[in-house]
């Protein structure tokens, strides 16, 4: 039995064995603050005799009774610490009908943001907790059946301190009867999985609203559903962060996700109220807990953000509101279906951004953001299919990635290009009308979609979902007397992977520059495939300054820019009058910088010339924090030494100084310096922003930080530590706590190094996980590099021990974030590829493995820059 690493298998014979009821829950959270107790009753029928086991990691277990009978004993496995979680509670010679069984245990509060989280505001001293159970961490809160096909009912009675508020999946019900405690009680009365449960405990901050709404009803609408709708809305925060809730706002883009979705989904919200609560040291955006969303609370803006983190956020927002739908009313049976979750979602959110908020350019920033987070996964030696193999819980925990979000994403937005937007839509109402309430898989979703739109998508599918790699796409055409005679879509193969070619639905632009603007006059949409696709219908017409295959995006694919096409663009990228195509030049030339088809230094001289001019805040914080690593990675050192850094912090200099005064754009351009190698003139810069001598820019705790930890960086700060305490005196937010471990960590000395370096690889050293990532960013801050070289070895000696001691999500942050990336040698290469030969948990070797991958191309596009 592997209870804390789930297999397939054991999820699959465990459902056949087993039905689930109901858990009634009892936590009390009056223990202190290292553990909390946790009682669970769960009521289970089982279908045939058999053997199996249930899920708990606690500290200890006081109670195992089965139908009443203490089964404890023989239900326990031991080892020296006590009660030994990986093999579970064991439920042997387990007869047909129905069971109770009661399982009270010790558990402790988790700093690593898994379980249920435990933060202390240092602002005030306010104690805050959350739950996050995904993907297999409800039996970190109770004992369970913790695999998603075991739907059941909940009841919760959970004692807190006085005056504490429990935000969960349902109401609740307060009893102060006691004079010393509170209890909470609600049920979540609809079949749920178990890592959807949520709670949220402390003195929160709370604003409420109400959506009022109605339901548009299709032919896919089951009859029992409502048209006019009344839900509940809540929003929660720390009450330090109060102040800084911009819950008007909030509450109308939630407000637009309720109309776009209800307009178009065809089956009303089905859990009563929607509650948000922006929860502290949160290790993703956000969590789909049903009528519980719990996101990351660097969300609640204390300091200026730019309009894409205003973008981003909304788009969290409307992430998590689709999931009510796909996932939490439909689930997956299994994770193998993790995809269809997230790239659902995100798709969900893309498009209900674009359509139904102010920010109607989403589709450029998925192209831009989204798009480039997958073609960097999909070149890795760790790609897999959109479809993935989820063998145990350990491989679907590293398959939270690019492919399975943005790259899943893109297909569903290329499926819906391909079978018509209202076929794709009346595909997924019927999916949500035929498995509510229960599990589902892809064939399920396919099967719908076929039936709506009348199609074969079988092999669709298999090109689509079960295959690795890009492909590229370009154009190739004769010209005479101005105008084609001859015009071809060519396709290579997919890549890394078999090789394969797929039927693409793909755009074909044709651009002309004409008083200075750069806009298209032709546009043809197809169905590509093969490796060559005559496009018929523009052979006749004037030739195109600029061609751009896969126009708007349509399709998943690397665009080949003919030669005309590229010359023309690197020196008109700023003409576009649309945003959309000038983002895809951006992302095709970043991506002709990563195979080194573009000269990493031509790249960056392409970003200082073009940036000043771009109109879409996302896409230029973008290009900013490419070209940073352009020069950090990609181009010759010593072209770098002599010439990149100095016209890298120039254009970003210019970029501040020539944007608009407090503007988003002079924001991201500060931020941006903040974070590369400073001149003197850049340096001096950040010492008139620490100053507050830069005219109309507001300096707040969030922008003096990084002007400090920039300037501490670069040596100019004789004494960190005070500078350091004195900002913290400013603002005792628990940010700049954060923010003042990153400066700290930032001093580049040896000693300042090796201090961190050891606190952050101790196995018990008990940072949180937002210290631990705080830390290991000053660790590795700019000019770091030099120093870091000392840990090149050590680094692969302790990966071993840190895997097996701390949690999954902060074991991959330290093997992530201390991977030695400053080593870009041959010689760095060796190392990785010794320790990968030996036998190691392929967990760790996919990390190596993926960090190795990117200083190979790193090496080789430093070659490549110096040629």
């Amino acid at each position: 039995m592997t209870s804390t690493n789930l297999t397939r298998q054991e999820a699959q014979d465990r459902s056949k064995l087993l039905s689930v009821e109901n858990y009634d829950i009892a936590l009390d959270l009056n223990n202190g603050d290292e553990f909390f107790s946790s009682s669970t009753v769960v009521s289970f029928t089982v279908k045939e005799a058999g053997d199996t086991f249930i899920d708990l990691r606690a500290s200890s277990v006081e109670e195992v009774r089965l139908d009443n009978q203490s089964i404890k004993e023989h239900a326990l496995t031991l080892n020296a610490q006590g009660y030994d979680e990986t093999s579970g509670i064991a439920l042997k010679g387990l007869t047909p009908g129905a069971h109770t069984l009661r399982v009270t245990a010790t558990i402790p509060y988790s700093r690593t943001g898994e379980g249920l989280h435990r933060m202390v505001d240092p602002a005030d001293n306010e104690v805050y907790l959350y739950t996050q159970l995904e993907t297999a961490d409800a039996k970190r809160l109770f004992a369970c059946f913790d695999q998603p096909d075991l739907k059941a009912t909940y009841d919760l009675n959970i004692k807190t301190p006085k005056g504490w508020k429990i935000i969960s999946n349902a109401e609740q019900a307060v009893s102060t009867q006691h004079v010393d405690y509170d209890t909470h009680v609600s049920r979540v009365d609809y079949p749920l999985s178990t890592y959807l449960i949520a709670v949220c405990a402390g003195r929160y901050h709370e604003v409420r609203e109400v959506w009022n709404g109605q339901l548009t009803h299709h032919a896919e609408t089951p009859q029992d559903q409502p048209t006019e709708l009344s839900v509940p809305l809540g929003l929660y925060c720390r009450r330090s962060l109060a102040k800084d809730l911009d819950a008007e706002r909030l509450f109308a883009e939630t407000k637009q996700g309720f109309d776009w979705f209800h307009r178009n989904f065809g089956v009303a919200y089905p859990f009563g109220k929607y509650d948000q609560i922006f929860v502290p040291e949160f290790n993703a955006g956000a969590m789909e807990n049903a009528g519980a969303v719990t996101i990351r609370d660097e969300y609640v803006f204390a300091s200026k953000a730019t309009r894409y983190r205003y973008e981003r956020r909304a788009e969290t927002i409307l992430h998590e509101l689709a999931h009510m739908w796909f996932g939490d009313l439909v689930t997956m049976q299994w994770w193998d279906d993790l995809w269809l979750n997230e790239s659902f979602a995100t798709w969900s959110a893309a498009i209900s951004q674009n359509e139904e908020t102010e920010y109607n350019t989403a589709w450029v920033t998925f192209a831009n953001v989204e798009k480039s987070w997958a073609y960097q996964q999909d070149q890795l030696p760790s790609t897999h299919p959109v479809f993935s193999d989820g063998y145990d819980i350990e491989t679907v925990e590293q398959n939270f990635d690019g492919i399975t979000y943005a790259k899943g994403a893109s297909v569903l937005k290329q499926l819906q290009a391909y079978v018509g937007r209202e076929e794709f839509l009346a595909g997924v109402r019927r999916h949500f009308a035929n498995h509510a309430w229960g599990n589902a898989s892809f064939d399920d979703l396919l099967g719908a979609l076929e039936q709506a739109s009348g199609r074969d998508l079988s092999d669709w599918a298999n090109q689509w979902l079960k295959t690795t790699g890009i492909n590229t796409l370009g154009a190739q055409f004769t010209t005479d007397n101005g105008k084609y005679t001859s015009f071809a879509v060519t396709q290579t193969g997919a890549a890394p992977g078999a090789g394969e070619l797929r039927t693409h639905r793909i755009a074909v632009g044709l651009y002309k520059l004409i008083d200075g603007s750069l806009d298209r006059f032709a546009r043809v949409e197809i169905d590509c495939n093969g490796a060559s696709t005559s496009v018929e219908e523009i052979i006749g017409l004037e030739q195109a300054d600029f061609v751009l295959v896969n126009d708007d995006d349509l399709t998943y694919a690397l665009l080949d820019l003919d030669e005309a096409s590229r010359n023309f663009v690197i020196d008109n990228i700023d003409k576009f009058s649309d945003p959309m195509p000038r983002t895809l030049v951006w992302s095709a030339a970043w991506e002709m910088a990563r195979s080194g088809q573009m000269k990493a230094r031509d790249f960056i001289a392409l970003v200082a010339r073009g940036a000043a001019a771009e109109t879409e805040i996302a896409v230029l914080e973008r290009i900013l924090m490419q070209a940073s690593s352009a020069l950090n990675n990609y181009a010759d050192p010593a072209w770098t030494q002599a010439t990149g850094n100095d016209l890298l912090a120039n254009a970003f200099l210019d970029g501040a100084r020539g944007a608009e005064a407090d503007s988003d754009t002079q924001l991201a351009f500060i931020q941006a310096l903040a974070k590369i190698t400073l001149n003197d003139a850049a340096a001096d810069y950040f010492r008139e922003i620490l100053a507050g001598n830069i005219a109309g820019l507001t300096v707040d705790p969030d922008l003096r930080w990084w002007a400090l930890t920039a300037l501490i960086a670069r040596g100019d700060i004789a004494a960190p530590e005070e500078e350091i305490a004195t900002e913290l005196a400013r603002d005792n937010s628990n940010s700049s706590y954060l923010a003042s471990l990153r400066a700290a960590a930032a001093v580049n000395d040896e000693a300042t190094k090796a201090a961190v370096y050891k606190e952050i690889t101790a196995l018990d050293s008990g940072l949180s996980n937002l210290e631990l990532r705080h830390k290991i960013e000053g660790l590795t801050f700019t000019g770091s590099s030099e120093l870091m070289q000392a840990y090149n070895e050590q680094y692969f000696r302790i990966l071993d021990n840190v895997w097996a001691t701390f949690s999954g999500e902060m074991s991959q942050q330290i093997l992530l974030g201390l991977f030695p990336s400053w080593n870009i040698s041959t010689a760095g290469l060796e190392q990785a590829d010794q320790f990968l030969e030996e036998d190691h948990v392929a967990g760790i070797k996919r990390i190596v493995a993926e960090s190795r991958d990117r200083t190979a191309r790193a090496l080789r596009n430093r070659e490549a820059d110096a040629a």
